[in-house]
């Protein structure tokens, strides 16, 4: 009769770790439930809906917006699911650029690993900037409901800088807290979400009906009713624009990676994390957006209002001002919340990053007190701080350095996917429990089809006429993150990573 050990996780864990040539330096207690969590919090489809609902409303309506959020989520499973195979391989917080350096033969691991690190990177980092600015501007606007307060572009920059700020310091304090945090932002994301989702189907005065949420088609992407890209190109070139808000909604599922040294079973409960996160988010995000597209009085109106925010002004057609700033509040937090877990995963990257010396090793440091990488939080938490500075110059230079956050995560995701696709026998020999099987190859090769289409879709321009406020700077932001890796890849690379490389080809 086997008797249970409390420590025989722990120590399996730490054997796992050495395998992959590390020693244990982070404190691992986190479970099922607190890993998933973090990955679903970070997700938080709510902000991505908020934040992009203006954008879906002119890029296609109410039918691609719903149809378009279950093509993407269904796709974006696959992608957790190959990622829930690497990851259960080689759990460690390094996550993608560790995996790519992990798959890859010899001669190819130190360049796919550090290709793979800067558009990680790159992603996480202005992608939690992306949040901070975003989150920022939604309150801003709440504070204009009933006020005479005017949101400036300054004011949203230093509304933005408080925020990540409050990110790094709550950081910092420790764990403790963020476990409390975890809880609470996931019972807020589903709970809290499905009640104000169905709130808002039984309070509403009118309902749209069934053939206007899924196949109601508008073009807002011109000037006029009849100078979008629907008369200019083709309708279905703004269907393809308007399943970005979901792609953008739908993303940032590596958390549990970036946390794997730190999770007690981390082989089976980081892709089980990853795998039931982007389950639940995709499920809870279809019904908060239904719930909105049904309960939307009209289009326009909401477009246009005064409130500068669609969603903001559905929920107080529905429920009244004060009603429908308490419920917007209570996004607010849950969207806070996102950016707080999202630095959280950054910090582990840069510890990573680190700790290979792909970044100076002082930042790889982790606080015996505090229990966590603090050098690590800060350091991320000023690169996120630099991210925002753009936003000065204008909305569109901001936009510019945040486009490269969807395209840069996907395309992080896909460099160990299609290494591992490439060379299948290498793959093989290191595949954990959890385990695809003869499925992995073919999901692989669906998914990323599904990234090289989806990438080239975000560098299209949205908006028409194509100005300089309206081009799309995407593909000039992925063109400079690449050559720039590339071009450094000779002198930093080959020194940076050489601990890496050595590390990742020990136990092929």
């Amino acid at each position: 009769m086997s008797t249970w050990d409390p420590n025989a996780f722990q120590k399996d864990d730490e054997a796992k770790l050495e395998d992959l040539g590390y020693k244990q330096q982070l404190l691992r207690n986190l479970d099922l439930l607190q890993s998933f969590g973090i990955t679903y919090s970070v997700i938080c489809t709510p902000f991505g809906i908020v934040f992009l609902f203006e954008n879906g409303l002119l890029t296609g309506g109410p039918a691609i917006m719903s149809s378009g959020w279950i093509i993407v989520a269904f796709f974006s499973v696959l992608i957790g699911l190959s990622m829930a195979e690497i990851v259960s391989a080689a759990p460690a917080s390094g996550g993608p650029y560790f995996w790519s350096s992990k798959l890859a033969p010899p001669e190819h691991s130190a360049f796919a690993s550090w290709i793979t690190g800067w558009f990680n990177c790159l992603g996480m980092i202005s992608g939690t900037s992306t949040v901070a600015f975003g989150l920022a501007g939604m309150i801003g606007t709440l504070a204009t409901v009933k006020s005479t307060y005017e949101h400036t572009p300054g004011r949203q920059l230093a509304l933005a800088t408080a925020i990540v700020v409050s990110w790094s310091i709550v950081n910092a304090l420790g764990r403790r807290i963020l476990r409390f945090i975890v809880y609470f932002a996931t019972a807020v994301n589903s709970f809290g979400i499905v009640t104000i989702s169905i709130a808002l189907l039984c309070k509403a005065p009118t309902r749209r009906p069934s053939s206007f949420v899924f196949g109601d088609f508008f073009d807002g992407t011109g000037p006029g009713a009849t100078a979008g890209w629907s008369i200019r190109a083709s309708p279905a070139y703004v269907a393809c624009c308007g399943a970005l808000m979901a792609q953008y909604s739908i993303l940032f599922y590596d958390a549990s990676a970036h946390l794997a040294e730190e999770t007690t079973r981390a082989t089976w409960v980081a892709p089980l994390s990853i795998i039931s996160a982007l389950g639940l988010s995709a499920f809870v995000g279809l019904f908060f957006l239904l719930a909105l597209l049904f309960s939307i009085q009209d289009i326009i109106p909401t477009v246009t209002s005064i409130y500068n925010q669609p969603v903001l002004k559905i929920l107080i057609d529905i429920f009244g001002e004060d009603g429908g700033m308490i419920v917007f509040v209570v996004i607010l937090v849950s969207s806070w919340a996102c950016g707080l877990l999202c630095l959280t995963a950054d910090s582990r990257l840069i510890f990573a990053l680190s700790r290979d010396r792909a970044l100076p090793g002082y930042f790889s440091k982790v606080s015996v007190r505090l229990l966590g990488p603090v050098r690590a939080i800060f350091l991320s938490a000023f690169l996120s701080f630099c991210f925002l500075l753009p936003s000065i110059a204008s909305v569109c230079a901001f936009a510019a350095i945040t486009s490269i956050s969807t395209i840069g995560m996907l395309i992080s995701y896909g460099i160990p996917i299609a290494i591992g696709f490439i060379y299948q026998e290498r793959f093989d020999q290191l595949k954990g429990p959890f385990n695809l099987r003869h499925w992995s190859r073919i999901i692989a090769a669906i998914v990323l089809t599904w990234i090289c289409f989806i990438c080239i879709i975000l560098c299209l321009p949205i908006a028409t006429p194509i100005t300089v406020n309206t081009f799309n700077y995407a593909p000039v932001a992925v063109g400079v993150v690449f050559i720039s890796a590339k071009d450094l890849t000779g002198v930093n690379c080959n020194k940076s990573l050489e601990k890496l490389v050595s590390r990742s080809q020990q136990n092929p």
